[in-house]
């Protein structure tokens, strides 16, 4: 179940430290600026109301640290259904007063009594169910569901005149469900059940007490487990609102069938080792001896309905069959708290998060920074990001230890964690995408081949010399590492020989170190053969960050002394030039356009 980030705004430096202690009161919320008036944030935008204006049509729930004014004019051309509207909250720069102004039915009056707990602000909310009775009937906790919301104005309306309204509790608890008028009679009631039934004169609320259990072969259709489960819950008269969770043996943790159940039914995926479900082997209905050689339990979906529903579970549906998929329910007598059941799936981003400077981090790399749980990193590549940082784990590995840093990674994510493995520049350029793939093939670990896997790109070192400086890369290019701890020197002689006859542009990754001086000025020789000695050269050092120097030189005056392992050398080909412009000395490599204006 996809949770959209909170993302909080700030248009001013002034809002700024508000909007941080907002977000540090928020697990996983993102720190929005504005460019050129907010330093040091998640995300920045050029533009206020076209950036809230894409954020509210996103479904984003948005808290800004400004005027009301600011945020209702941004979004009032959206405005069309409140069922629909994500929360907008407005908080004074003094952290004074939180206003909630719509996205009531979707939380809004909750996240802004959390901002005010957190602030010893002001609540200023004006609905009037929330005001008067203490509670939204129409917004219930996380994981309860509305059957029919047309149905709460009425019984809103009932409550707030002083009427009786019936409230009648079938399945689970509903201590959140106090009022004064709430009893045993009345013309309108609320029902809490997890049944699926119609409501002409009462609002039907579900709770999460529902454990769906499942299994399925390698490989089984999406639809037909889906349509399994549908059927189950139709034959039980059972309300898929009343879902917690779908679970499973971890075996099927990267079964895309299994996750699409839980996509369809909006609520999380959740695994159990065999050892866990066959603690459940007294309870299940249909135990079977073949599932247990092939699985180490004597039952899946059984299994992982009841080790969901916890100890005092009640299997109400035993074991249903289809082709190639399995299904049983549970439930429990309390609302499940689906987070605390089993384990996730364990994800795995690898990310680029660029030269260093948070505006030139991707919208991606922000999300995966932002949903995950634990950091791994080169201490110094964590340390840039600043306040994203904050409220995750880290784990900071030493420069060198790569090979520890990828398995730390894979091993985090294997415990269902999600986990962000930060490389600068671009992930998959002389980053660590491509050792985390080849631990994965080499070793054929099953606990990491069920991950699931992203590799968000970054703007590379390459990108970022080449933009500073100007075109350098604008026509063919390539990257070559001069270090030989990895490649033998022979075959990086061979590589630059052959860019240097090719006459592309070269970037030089690695350059020198402590104890590698020699292969530079060993590649300009090479280099040297084939270009002139006029041949523009860039230095670019600590790109985006304190202290970035950009000199331009020629390759003929190259001075690797000029140059360490926090530098990429930019090499133009035989056409590239500089240009003096405005004060200042750009370099440029020509893609052709010259002899299509002659001809």
């Amino acid at each position: 179940m996809e949770v959209k980030q909170i993302a909080v705004i700030a248009v001013t430096a002034a809002g700024l430290a508000m909007a941080r202690r907002i977000a540090a009161a928020l697990p996983g919320a993102e720190l929005h600026g504005r460019a050129g008036r907010v330093a040091d944030c998640t995300v920045s935008f050029a533009e206020t109301t076209m950036h809230l204006r894409r954020l509210f049509a996103d479904g984003v729930p948005i808290v800004g640290v400004c005027s009301a004014g600011i945020l209702i004019r941004a979004v009032a051309p959206l405005l069309a259904d409140k069922m629909t509207e994500p929360p907008l909250l407005a908080v004074g720069v003094d952290g004074g007063s939180v206003v909630p102004l719509l996205g009531g039915h979707h939380g809004a009056n909750r996240l802004a009594a959390e901002i005010a707990r957190a602030l010893g602000a002001h609540l200023a909310v004006t609905t009037a169910g929330d005001l008067a009775l203490g509670l939204g009937v129409d917004d219930p906790p996380e994981g309860w569901r509305v059957a029919n919301p047309d149905a709460a104005k009425p019984v809103a309306a009932a409550l707030l005149a002083g009427q009786p309204v019936r409230l009648e509790v079938e399945a689970g608890e509903a201590g959140w469900l106090v009022a004064s008028g709430l009893g045993e009679h009345g013309e309108w009631g609320i029902r809490v059940t997890d049944h699926a039934v119609d409501g002409d004169d009462e609002l039907i609320l579900h709770p999460p007490v529902l454990a769906l259990g499942v299994g399925c072969e390698r490989g089984a259709p999406a639809e037909e487990l889906i349509t399994l489960a549908r059927a189950s819950l139709a034959e039980s008269g059972l309300a898929a609102g009343s879902v917690a969770c779908v679970a499973s043996l971890d075996l099927k943790a990267d079964e895309p069938a299994v996750h699409a159940l839980a996509a369809e039914l909006g609520v999380p995926a959740r695994f159990f080792s065999p050892a866990e479900l066959e603690a459940q082997a007294s309870r299940l209905h249909n135990p079977s001896e073949l599932v247990f050689r092939e699985t180490g339990c004597h039952g899946v979906a059984e299994g992982a309905a009841l080790a969901a529903a916890g100890a005092e579970g009640l299997l109400i549906m035993p074991k249903a069959k289809s082709k190639r998929a399995t299904c049983a329910i549970a439930r429990a007598p309390r609302p499940i708290d689906a987070a605390a059941v089993g384990r996730a799936r364990g994800r795995l981003f690898v990310v680029g998060i660029g030269p260093g400077e948070a505006s030139w981090r991707t919208a991606e790399a922000n999300r995966a920074i932002a949903t995950a749980t634990d950091l791994v990193g080169y201490g110094l590549y964590l340390d840039l990001l600043g306040e994203a940082a904050q409220g995750k784990h880290r784990h900071d590995g030493a420069m060198g230890a790569e090979e520890a840093r990828a398995r730390l990674s894979l091993d985090l994510a294997a415990e269902g964690r999600d986990v962000a493995l930060v490389c600068s520049g671009d992930a998959g350029i002389y980053a660590l995408a491509t050792l985390v793939f080849e631990l994965l093939d080499r070793e054929q670990r099953t606990e990491w081949n069920r991950l699931a896997i992203t590799v968000v790109p970054g703007i590379s070192a390459l990108q970022a010399a080449a933009a500073r400086a100007g075109a350098v890369i604008n026509h063919d290019f390539c990257t070559i590492s001069l270090s030989d701890l990895l490649t033998p020197w022979e075959v990086i002689e061979r590589r630059i020989a052959a860019a240097a006859e090719g006459d592309f542009v070269v970037a030089f990754y690695n350059p020198v170190s402590q104890r590698r001086t020699s292969q530079l000025p060993a590649a300009r020789r090479i280099l040297l053969e084939h270009r002139p000695a006029t041949t523009p050269v860039v230095l670019a050092r600590n790109l985006g960050r304190a202290g970035e120097a950009v000199d331009i030189t020629s390759l003929g005056e190259l001075d690797p002394r000029q140059v360490d392992m926090l530098t990429i050398v930019l090499v133009g080909n035989r056409e590239s030039r500089i240009l003096a412009l405005d004060g200042r000395r750009w370099v440029y490599t020509p893609r052709g356009y010259a002899s299509k204006w002659t001809a």
